[in-house]
């Protein structure tokens, strides 16, 4: 699949992708455990998009790093799309 093709709400999303850019890490407390959590830009040759990364994906990725998502899920955030792995999504570097 290609960013490109990506639609709000869609979910088995399959892709791969290289980071172009990771924001600092924001952290959390949800259910009184803490939390952290990236934006980054992830880009392919039809476009690119925003993919949280979550917790001990923060440390897993660098920009440069390409990346293979498997059944990611696109969440829409103030009118931008952004990707995430979610609960049974997966985060590879390839």
């Amino acid at each position: 699949m290609k960013i490109k093709e990506l639609q709000p709400r869609q979910g088995t999303v399959d892709l791969e992708a290289e980071i172009v850019d990771i924001s600092p890490v924001r952290e959390f407390q949800k259910f009184g455990k803490p939390g952290r959590v990236a934006n980054a830009t992830i880009k392919d040759d039809s476009g690119s998009v925003a993919l949280t990364l979550w917790n001990e994906q923060v440390d897993m990725v660098k920009v440069g790093d390409k990346v293979e998502i498997k059944n990611g899920y696109v969440n829409e955030w103030q009118g931008e799309m952004q990707l995430t792995t979610g609960r049974n999504g997966t985060l590879t570097k390839i």
